[in-house]
């Protein structure tokens, strides 16, 4: 990350941060745990606990739940950017940015997620208590990275801005052994890993960091030993403002069968933008849970979370995601 302001850190860069481990004294530096080292298992990355990275204490408690995440959840942090500062100094910078970024202008209590990936491929850990709660493997740090569904999903942020360009080679192997290190902690499958889009109407992890969680998937799986993933479900599209065609047509004819004046004409204008923005305020959805707003305006996107409250009781969902992906 560069030296940007923290005041210029955006929500996306909130909910990410964060890859690593609990306080493992004042040198800060993960150990194997027990579970790492059993046979199967997938050996524990180096993760740098809040301890190495200077991390303020939480102001407030930090909330653990009785039972293990159900997804585990790839972000990209946005801002400050695509840097090429690699070093393990820069990675802790960005750790402290982002967590007085969350607590000073979010007002949460600490980092939003749990781990952080450096460009570098420096993982530190976000959250307070997020790598000794990894490391037990049977109970789940509460997050502020994936909007209303925080209770089912750990996040890794991944530094930079994926939207046209690829992460780095670093970067991509950290990622690769950390997301498979947590999966086998917690017993998850590889189809179970997710981008943030998944569960929000957001650009989060970026549309190439995206296109590659099949690849992510994979890889997980050779780690852990298990079958070939599944064959990846059509998921929602992510439809912005400035987007034309069939999907755009459809989903304005959904909203005009729920009674928003748009037209049918496959162009996603500015009343297509605020009859979105309309279903996503009257449902009370979190519409900055990953909003880059440093890099663009994420108002009126329409995504994961807004596409099921547009469909008709008479549609069957999956047949229409099939139809909008083919």
């Amino acid at each position: 990350m560069g030296v940007t302001p923290v005041a210029d850190f955006d929500r996306r860069t909130a909910l990410k941060g964060g890859l690593t481990a609990s306080a493992v004294g004042l040198l800060g530096t993960a150990t194997t745990s027990a579970a790492a080292a059993a046979p199967g298992a997938v050996r524990e990355p180096t993760i740098h606990a809040t301890a190495a990275w200077g991390a303020r204490p939480p102001n407030g408690v930090i909330e653990v739940q009785n039972h293990k995440p159900t997804y585990i959840v790839v972000h990209h942090t946005v801002e400050p950017g695509n840097v090429t500062d690699y070093t393990l100094e820069h990675a802790y910078w960005a750790s402290r940015s982002i967590q007085n970024f969350h607590m000073d202008t979010r007002g949460w209590v600490d980092s939003g997620q749990q781990f952080t990936n450096s460009r570098g491929g420096h993982i530190t850990e976000g959250r307070h208590r997020s790598l000794e709660i990894l490391r037990g493997g049977t109970r789940h740090v509460l997050g502020a990275n994936v909007g209303n569904n925080n209770s089912t999903c750990i996040g890794i942020e991944n530094e930079g801005l994926y939207s046209k360009e690829d992460v780095t080679p670093a970067l991509w192997d950290s990622l690769v052994k950390m997301v498979a290190y947590i999966a086998s902690q917690y017993g998850i499958s590889p189809e179970f890993i997710k981008g943030h889009r998944d569960f929000n109407s957001t650009e989060c992890p970026g549309t190439v960091l995206y296109d590659r969680l099949p690849e992510l998937r994979a890889e997980v799986g050779k780690l852990l030993g298990s079958a070939s993933p599944k064959v990846d479900l059509p998921q929602w599209p992510l439809l912005k403002p400035g987007d034309t065609g069939p999907r755009v047509r459809m989903a304005q004819e959904l909203l005009r069968a729920r009674g928003f004046a748009v037209p049918a004409d496959g162009v996603f204008g500015e009343s297509t933008k605020d009859a979105v923005a309309e279903v996503a305020a009257r449902n009370g959805l979190e519409r900055d849970a990953c909003g880059a707003t440093v890099a663009t305006d994420e108002t009126g996107f329409l995504g994961s979370d807004i596409w099921p409250l547009i469909v008709g009781s008479g549609t069957d969902p999956r047949a229409l995601k099939a139809r909008l992906a083919g």
